[in-house]
């Protein structure tokens, strides 16, 4: 018998993606949707390429329309899932796509983003390796969200430098005190907000840095990962750079080497982490990714390479933020959760052209 699910946010990129997922999911009946300045209207009317979820009316976001599921996943703007996840029952799997379970530091989330801090959840990341022995199969994220009822979905560009560093920092064949990330981003991770620097006639034919120096939310929690990965005094400078496609990232992240680590060991420490990940896979040396080769997939392509002049690893990751950096996500995490196999009513197959 399917499982009943609600999506909260439905009208937005992140909820229209987890809606398009969904509907193909074997074990998922998507029976609610909700908005919230658009409840009332058809679905289709927000969302109108959800032809077979055509039937749905949106429901007012609020926890009395989405109590009684038996999964519910949020993709709400920071400091509103919280308000309503508290007021949801203890049984029912909740899946946050927003930011507001995900830092375990209470003064992070004041400085970066403000207002209540509502704590954190099981961090939706299965493939983050975490700090352990050097010897003997690495630990992954995944143990911490079998059976888990409350899980926080990472940031999509957290995913892309996490995801891309992790196995470096693990094995200690690069230092954690001197990250730098560049990221091409597409306007879609903003979501439909109506602002002028969004607009096509802005972004096309133009790239541009924005939340330079520091400043973007989402320096804490890749510091949070790649502290739980192994690495010590971690330090990120992280710039996004806005560029003219729909969806995708392309992440170019940098990092010294560790003293003693060479191309072969570099290489075979991200072997080694990703060998057996279904949707994160480490491209043959020489190879890069492109951020349109993941369109509509949840995977994370890697390539890898070491810059000997520099001393530093250069690595390029690239995803689809609405899929593997957010709905994909959410959707492989619950699985998990439920103890379903992980790769079901998802796909490592992207869209080209």
């Amino acid at each position: 018998m399917s499982l009943s699910v609600a999506v909260a946010g439905a009208s937005g990129y992140a909820g229209g993606e987890l809606l398009r997922l969904l509907s193909a999911h074997p074990e998922f009946d998507v029976v609610t949707a909700t908005a919230h300045q658009n409840a009332g209207q058809p679905l289709t009317a927000l969302q109108p390429h959800l032809r077979s979820l055509a039937h749905l009316t949106l429901q007012p976001t609020d926890a009395a329309t989405l109590a009684g599921h038996d999964v519910v996943f949020l993709a709400l703007p920071h400091g509103m899932s919280g308000v309503v996840t508290k007021d949801l029952p203890a049984g029912t799997l909740v899946i946050d796509c927003g930011a507001d379970h995900r830092l375990t530091d209470e003064s992070d989330w004041k400085q970066f983003y403000g207002g209540e801090y509502f704590g954190a959840w099981d961090y939706g990341m299965p493939e983050l390796l975490l700090a352990g022995p050097e010897s003997g199969p690495a630990r992954t994220q995944r143990i911490n969200l079998k059976g888990s009822k409350r899980i926080a979905v990472p940031g999509c560009n957290v995913t892309a430098i996490s995801l891309g560093l992790a196995p470096g920092i693990r094995s200690r064949v690069i230092q954690a005190t001197d990250i730098v990330s560049v990221l091409a981003v597409g306007p879609s991770g903003a979501g439909k907000s109506l602002r002028t620097d969004l607009l096509a006639s802005e972004i096309l034919g133009s790239a541009s840095a924005y939340q330079v120096g520091g400043v973007h939310r989402h320096i804490p929690e890749i510091r949070q990962n790649l502290a739980v990965a192994g690495g010590v005094n971690v330090s990120v400078s992280f710039t996004p750079v806005l560029v003219p496609m729909a969806r995708g990232i392309l992440a170019t992240s940098t990092a010294k080497l560790a003293a003693g680590a060479t191309a072969s060991t570099v290489r075979a420490a991200w072997e080694e982490a990703y060998a057996d990940e279904p949707f994160v896979q480490l491209l043959p040396a020489g190879q890069f990714p492109r951020s349109g080769d993941t369109v509509g997939a949840n995977t994370v392509l890697i390539g890898l390479a070491v810059d000997e002049a520099a001393g530093r690893v250069v690595v390029i990751s690239a995803l689809d933020n609405l899929v593997k950096g957010t709905a994909g996500a959410a959707i492989q995490s619950a699985n998990i959760a439920l103890g379903f196999a992980e790769t079901l009513g998802l796909t490592m197959d992207g869209v080209a052209p």
